[in-house]
């Protein structure tokens, strides 16, 4: 049975940053915001892979997730995703192997067909050959991360009484994700091999309002592959950016968050109005129909509540909030924000205050005969000593 206590939550990278700083900078504060995650007490930290474009400059999560780990100490990191088209599958389960051994089981396996058009582009791979070979890729790594030998042919890869040489840190296996969107192709795939689902377009209300079919479709497609179902590991992303006032937020990302939306709008070419100002873009970002930041909460704990709560609400309950990480604040702006996040909507969540709000109730409640019960036990040790009652003018301090 699905509550709201066993929710977890973590941030999910592409990563999104201005083409202005020094790319070596803003690796190196990725890094420190896994630290900052981990002190935090997050559950998940992903890193995504992308070739091209310029914003998103990660193009290897796994040596990412290597370095973070190092310095981190229980923050489970998650490859957010590996684009299996780009990567012979041997490849890629003997480097997966290996990294799940290396962070000692704290890694989650990502997978997806690919995102950038110009990184397949790039590769000589035509964008409608992705997902299947998605598909076949994911045909080949798994039973090679069970230790099995594949032998299988295709028209991108072969495989020749191959193996895994490493085992994973935990011999019941590691734990696979694909990613879905809008259509159910995520959710067919998932099901198919009993894999968790990752809901990248949550934010966006197209995307919203695919969640419930698709987890309907995640459902059915498990059951006929003889596989359950579980919301525990079913993964929404959606962006936020907190501080103490709504005023405070847009504040906080307005210098910067024109390069953001320039990063998209370039892409297609276009130059709405919107994109014109700090206010507009925030505005556009919160209402967001299509684009890449669709409903982003850009505002207060209890703005960042409310959202869960209706996606909650929309979904019937989920595993995984994933903060979509956008560098769009300076470094002591987002290191409050996700410190708002933790002390504030975490809690809600897991009704960690439920103890302390009762007991505060039942001291409130029971006032008069609690105080009255320590002015008699002061009056009383006053009079053993003095021999004399204290005078009392009401309770005391």
């Amino acid at each position: 049975m699905w509550t709201p206590e066993s929710m977890k939550f973590g941030a999910f990278l592409a990563p999104y940053h201005p083409l202005d700083a020094d790319p070596a900078l803003q690796l190196r504060r990725d890094i420190d915001l896994m630290e900052h995650l981990d002190h935090l007490g997050f559950d998940e930290a992903w890193m995504g892979e992308h070739h091209s474009t310029g914003a998103e400059i990660v193009p290897a999560p796994d040596l990412f997730i290597a370095a973070a780990a190092e310095r981190t100490q229980r923050i489970r990191f998650g490859t957010g995703v590996t684009s299996l088209p780009y990567h012979h599958p041997l490849v890629t389960a003997d480097r997966i192997t290996q990294l799940d051994l290396q962070t000692r089981g704290r890694l989650i396996f990502g997978t997806g067909p690919g995102k950038i058009p110009l990184d397949a582009h790039m590769m000589g791979i035509n964008p409608s050959d992705q997902r299947r070979r998605q598909g076949e890729a994911l045909e080949a790594i798994l039973p090679l991360l069970r230790g099995e030998v594949v032998n299988m042919e295709t028209d991108w890869f072969t495989l020749r009484d191959a193996r895994a040489q490493l085992p994973t840190y935990d011999p019941a296996g590691l734990e696979t994700v694909t990613a879905s969107t809008i259509s159910p192709n995520g959710s067919v795939l998932a099901g198919t091999h009993g894999l968790s689902l990752l809901s990248l377009a949550a934010s966006s209300p197209t995307g919203f309002d695919a969640l419930d079919r698709n987890w309907g479709v995640y459902e059915t497609v498990c059951a006929e592959n003889g596989h359950v179902a579980d919301r525990s590991t079913w993964r929404l992303v959606n962006p936020m950016f907190l501080a103490e006032t709504q005023a405070d937020a847009e504040k906080a990302v307005s210098r910067r968050i024109g390069s953001m939306a320039a990063y998209v709008n370039r892409q297609t070419g276009v130059n709405p109005d919107w994109a014109q100002t700090p206010a507009g873009i925030i505005d556009f970002w919160r209402n967001d129909s299509l684009g890449e930041f669709g409903q982003a909460i850009i505002g207060t704990p209890d703005q960042a509540i409310a959202q869960i709560e209706r996606l909650i609400e929309k979904t019937g309950g989920f595993g995984t909030m994933l903060i979509l990480h956008v560098d769009m604040a300076n470094w002591e702006d987002t290191k409050r924000s996700y410190e708002l996040f933790a002390s504030e909507v975490v809690p809600h969540f897991k009704n960690r205050n439920a103890g302390r709000q009762a007991s505060l109730q039942f001291a409130e409640d029971n006032r008069d005969y609690l105080i009255g019960g320590l002015v008699t036990a002061i009056t009383k040790a006053h009079t053993d000593y003095y021999g004399q009652p204290v005078q009392t003018e009401g309770a005391p301090a």
